[in-house]
């Protein structure tokens, strides 16, 4: 049951990422690179525009029906950007200088956080986008 378990929560995840990339190219931005991983961070999805590079990090809850969906948003219940915790942060801030020092990069950048609530079965998501988040 596990095994089922991580099974699904990576095809969520993995969806979530995909949703989250084509939200930032419908914006215009370039992907430089999806899944940067290294053993100490990875890095979901890498975009950019006019000169400013955006490391997103993205979670991704999934639910039944549209309804369940559109109730959890109004009511406010659990957010996916809720999983975005310092360790968390920490890491992504490893995985962010490894990138930068490995492709020399001097530029402007940020971190963003995408949150996706999506009903795979209707086909049906909504993405919310938390610009600029700060590393304490």
């Amino acid at each position: 049951m596990k095994q089922k378990i991580l099974k699904n929560t990576k095809k969520t995840g993995d969806l979530g990422e995909g949703l989250a990339e084509s939200h930032y190219r419908s914006l215009g931005f370039r992907i430089l690179a999806r899944n940067y991983w290294k053993k100490w961070g990875e890095i979901d999805v890498i975009a950019q525009k006019v000169g400013t590079v955006h490391f997103v990090e993205v979670k991704t809850v999934s639910h039944k029906t549209i309804g369940d969906l559109k109730s959890s948003i109004s009511r406010g219940t659990w957010r996916p950007e809720e999983n975005v915790h310092d360790a968390k942060l920490r890491r992504l801030a490893r995985a962010i200088d490894t990138w930068i020092a490995e492709n020399k990069y001097r530029g402007e950048w940020q971190i963003d956080v995408a949150s996706v609530r999506m009903v795979p079965r209707e086909k049906y998501a909504v993405v919310d986008v938390i610009e600029k988040v700060v590393l304490d």
